[in-house]
């Protein structure tokens, strides 16, 4: 009975060691395990027509995802176009100045114009001979004054066109022609590029991770197509109390627990972010509930550590220095 006291008490004290050992040594670092993430953005509102990917699918880089209806700004980037080729006509017009044979024409409106005159002025003399003579009244020879002075205002505005076409187009209006034109072209590039991104394509390799739309639906401009989830390994998004932050530094090599996976993986430290934040509530954890602490980024390692999906609850302590 008194052996049986005493292994008892052996084990009582063991156990209490034990967890005094515990109480010294570091609390894990909690966190999450998370993957780089990329958005393939809609650039316009059209349906979607074909989705060539599923969840969890390996894609290269430049694959084809999904596909957006094109017709619309097809039709768009067709009138764009047109619309190009009509000011380069008018600026090719402006450039080459007129015909001869507008030219030829011109002067012809002047010789008539001009031989209008003369005969307008014919006209006003012999009403006003006649006026002095008394042979005609004064509404005459009004009437006759205001079809000279309509004659000649004739003959200086066929004067005036014909001097335009002779002198040839002004600077200025070249450069507003030229100035249509280039924001033609612009219009019509921007709609290429925006033509070629209703074909979603994979700007990185990586893995498909959500497609948040169906076959049919009209996601509206810029919701998130496909998301991708991309790097050469998972990281471990750890948060450091600020005690421990001053001993913890990029370099340093860890153990990481994951949920649900018995071994361990070791991780790197890449990178320590220098703004602290209140400890997460998954984190808290004794005295460092009412503490700023640090996120931390650990790169894992191993391929197995690829298949890992992003978002499970992770532990990480830090290995033994040797």
């Amino acid at each position: 009975m008194h052996a049986k006291n005493n292994l008892v008490r052996l084990s009582a004290f063991a156990l209490l060691l034990s967890g005094c050992q515990r109480h010294h040594e570091p609390a894990p670092l909690l966190g999450t395990l998370e993957w780089d993430r990329i958005a393939a953005p809609a650039e316009a509102s059209e349906p979607i027509t074909k989705i060539l990917v599923k969840q969890g699918d390996e894609v290269k880089a430049g694959q084809l995802l999904l596909t957006l209806d094109p017709r619309r700004t097809q039709a768009q980037l067709d009138a764009a176009q047109a619309n190009e080729q009509r000011l380069q006509a008018a600026l090719d017009e402006l450039r080459h100045g007129a015909r001869i044979e507008t030219i030829d024409a011109a002067r012809a409106t002047l010789a008539r114009a001009r031989t209008t005159a003369a005969n307008a002025k014919l006209t006003r003399d012999r009403a006003a001979a006649l006026r002095k003579r008394g042979l005609n009244s004064q509404a005459d020879l009004d009437n006759a004054n205001t079809a000279l002075h309509q004659a000649r205002a004739d003959a200086r505005a066929a004067e005036a066109n014909l001097a335009e076409l002779l002198h040839g187009t002004r600077p200025e209006q070249i450069a507003q022609a030229e100035a249509a034109l280039a924001q033609a072209r612009d219009n019509v590039a921007q709609l290429k590029i925006t033509l070629s991104r209703l074909s979603v394509r994979a700007q990185r390799a990586g893995r498909v991770d959500a497609l948040p739309f169906k076959r049919g639906d009209q996601p509206p401009v810029g919701a998130s197509l496909v998301s991708l989830l991309v790097g050469d390994a998972p990281y471990a998004r750890v948060y450091v109390p600020e005690s421990r932050r001053a001993s913890t530094h990029a370099g340093e090599r860890f153990n990481v627990h994951v949920d649900g996976v018995a071994k361990p993986f070791t991780a790197t430290a890449v990178r320590i972010y220098s703004e602290a934040t209140f400890t997460p509530y998954y984190a808290l954890h004794g005295e460092d509930a009412s503490r700023l602490s640090y996120r931390a980024e650990l790169v894992l390692d191993g391929a197995a550590a690829r298949k890992l999906p992003a978002g499970i609850p992770c532990q990480a302590t830090p290995l033994a220095k040797r």
